[in-house]
C-alpha cells in the first residue's frame, strides 16, 4: 500500500512531483501560498492547502501524513525551527528536503556530499533536519534546475552576459529529479544525504551555445576576462545507491542521466 505524501510547496518542481505520484496511486497533499493557486492543484487532483511556514500555525490535515517532501526556496532558519516543531506533533515519519549544491565553494574541484564546509543558510537548515530524531531525513542537493520553461536561453536575456565561459555546467533535468525522488521514496532510503546532477558537465560556453541552437537564438555574450573559478559535482553515491544510468547524446551537446529507462536528450 502506498504511503500518503505532502509536498511542501508545489511550483516548479513540487506541482509535477505531485501530479506524478498521483499517478503511481499515491495520495498526494500539496501547498502553496497563493489562493490563486489552489484551484489549479486541486484541478490535478491535488488536495490543496494554503500553507505558509512564516505563519504561527500550519494546518494540521497537511501534516498528517507519512511523508513530508519539502520544495520550498526560504532560508529563514527560525521558519524552519517552528516547521520543525510542528512535524514532530504529527504523524509524518520521513522527509525529504530539497537543497541545493550551492553550499559548494568553487574550489576548482570535484565535490562530494563531504565537502559543503562553507557558511550558508541551507547547511544550517539541512542539519535541523538531519539531526532531528522524531523523523527521519533523506536531503537532495539539486544542481541548475532546468526543464519545461526554464531553458537555459532564457537565462541571458536583456544583455545578460554568462560569467565563467570556461567553467564547468552542473544541471539536472526536472524529469530527474522526479525521478530520483520517487526512487528514494520506492526504496526508502531515508537518513541520507545525496548530491544531484548531471554526469555530463560541458563548459558554460559549450552549453550556452548549443542551447542556443535548439531555440535557433543569438550567442550570449561571455565574460571572458576573469580568473577561472570552477566546481563539478559528483553524483557518484546517488548513482550508486540507486541505480542511475548515465545517458547522453555525445560529447557535445544535450545530456543528462537517467534512471533505469527514462532517457532524457535535449
Amino acid at each position: 500500500m502506498n504511503e500518503n505524501i505532502s509536498i511542501l510547496g508545489c511550483g516548479w518542481l513540487g506541482k509535477p512531483l505531485a501530479v506524478f505520484l498521483i499517478s503511481k496511486g499515491y495520495l498526494v497533499k500539496g501547498s502553496t501560498t497563493s489562493d490563486e493557486k489552489l484551484k489549479l492543484l486541486a484541478a490535478e487532483n491535488i488536495i490543496s492547502f494554503l500553507v505558509d511556514i512564516s505563519q504561527q500555525e500550519i494546518n494540521k490535515d497537511f501534516l498528517d501524513v507519512s511523508i513530508l517532501i519539502i520544495a520550498i526556496t526560504s532560508k529563514n532558519e527560525a521558519d524552519f525551527k517552528r516547521l520543525i516543531s510542528q512535524i514532530e506533533e504529527s504523524n509524518i515519519q520521513k522527509v525529504i528536503f530539497i537543497s541545493s549544491t550551492s553550499v559548494y565553494p568553487s574550489l576548482n574541484k570535484i565535490m562530494t556530499e563531504n565537502d559543503a564546509t562553507q557558511e550558508h543558510p541551507l547547511l544550517t537548515i539541512e542539519n535541523l533536519f538531519r539531526e532531528n530524531t522524531h523523523f527521519n531525513t533523506t536531503i537532495i542537493r539539486f544542481s541548475g534546475l532546468f526543464g519545461g520553461e526554464r531553458h537555459p536561453t532564457n537565462w541571458f536575456q536583456n544583455g545578460r552576459k554568462i560569467p565563467q565561459p570556461n567553467g564547468f555546467v552542473n544541471m539536472i533535468h526536472l524529469t530527474d529529479c522526479i525521478a530520483i525522488i520517487e526512487k528514494i521514496i520506492e526504496q526508502n532510503y531515508f537518513g541520507e544525504t545525496f548530491n544531484a546532477c548531471s554526469n555530463h558537465h560541458p563548459t558554460r560556453k559549450d552549453f550556452y551555445e548549443n542551447a542556443c541552437k535548439t531555440k535557433n537564438v543569438e550567442t550570449p555574450i561571455f565574460e571572458e576576462n576573469e580568473a577561472l573559478n570552477w566546481k563539478i559535482i559528483s553524483s557518484e553515491k546517488l548513482q550508486k545507491v540507486i541505480e542511475l544510468t548515465d545517458i547522453y547524446s555525445n560529447v557535445d551537446t544535450n545530456y543528462l542521466f537517467t534512471v533505469n529507462v527514462l532517457i532524457i536528450i535535449f
